[in-house]
């Protein structure tokens, strides 16, 4: 655990938050088993990143703003930004981050992103909040990128673990094309009933997007062991990722998504984009609980 990790623990779970894109970096149970990647560089070296003011790749790596484009990297700048830890206490930590030169270079707005992180007995709550300080309304697009262990450390089988929805998922996915963007194509959903069985072979072609989500939980995990119960409320979209043969597989709950392939409009007008009121906020949420 690196020295600079604000760590917080109830004695039930513990979690570490790297102030680098106030990243989660570590959740930890009672017995210190590790829940999350182990961020091995031979596949990702990502943890829980946040996404934000873009989700996924932009079309020709920019937004355009009022005609202007503005060069921005895959997912944002929020997770390479280092974010100021304005609370910590025992069992919950907040972290900050508001516009500067650098962000305006890449998202001409004024902003402040605040997450709070909370441990509540069995569970992790992660609240992500959208200020936006100026007199017009504020374009953005945010997404949760969370890593867990795969296999989570209980004793099961790799092959045993699975993702079962909360609800029907009848839509077809999204696909993810060769620059990133999404392609006007979809996929059929690989679900058996409600339950995602996790296979590397589902990932070859990157990851699959439901677009929308109907349910706003899953379960992850193998049956008969501890499981995790991810809860995402606020948004209407769901990645789930891995690279083949990785210890890991993201739950990504978005409120944001990919420019569609070629896309040349303006920001605030593409899929994803929501708005935050002049001088309002926005709050997306989400929360990992572990259930024995």
């Amino acid at each position: 655990m690196a020295d600079d990790w604000i760590r917080i623990s109830n004695g039930t779970l513990t979690a570490a938050i790297n102030p680098l894109g106030a990243e989660l970096s570590s959740l930890t149970d009672a017995d210190g088993r590790e829940l999350m990647t182990d961020a091995d560089p031979r596949f990702w070296t990502g943890r829980a990143p946040l996404l934000f003011p873009v989700v996924g790749m932009t079309a020709n790596g920019a937004i355009k703003v009022d005609g202007v484009a503005y060069p921005i990297a895959k997912h944002g700048f929020a997770r390479r930004s280092v974010f100021s830890v304005i609370e910590t206490s025992a069992t919950r930590a907040v972290f900050a981050l508001a516009d500067d030169q650098a962000t305006r270079a890449a998202y001409p707005f004024a902003f402040r992103l605040e997450v709070a992180f909370e441990l509540r007995d069995v569970t992790l709550a992660i609240e992500v909040t959208v200020c936006n300080p100026a007199d017009e309304p504020l374009p953005a697009s945010f997404g949760f990128h969370p890593a867990f262990a795969w296999p989570l450390p209980y004793g099961q089988d790799r092959a045993a673990h699975r993702i079962a929805f909360e609800k029907d998922e009848p839509g077809a996915l999204k696909v993810i094309a060769a620059d990133g963007t999404i392609a006007a194509t979809e996929r059929p959903s690989p679900l058996d009933g409600r339950v995602l069985h996790l296979a590397d072979d589902l990932f070859a072609d990157d990851a699959l997007v439901w677009a929308p989500v109907e349910s706003q939980a899953v379960r992850y995990g193998a049956e008969g062991a501890p499981q995790l119960d991810i809860a995402f409320p606020d948004t209407p979209k769901l990645g789930i990722w891995t690279k083949p043969g990785a210890a890991y597989v993201c739950v990504e709950p978005w409120h944001g998504i990919a420019d569609p392939e070629g896309y040349d409009g303006e920001y605030r007008d593409k899929p994803g984009v929501f708005e935050v009121p002049a001088h309002g906020e926005q709050r997306i949420t989400m929360s990992v609980t572990l259930v024995k």
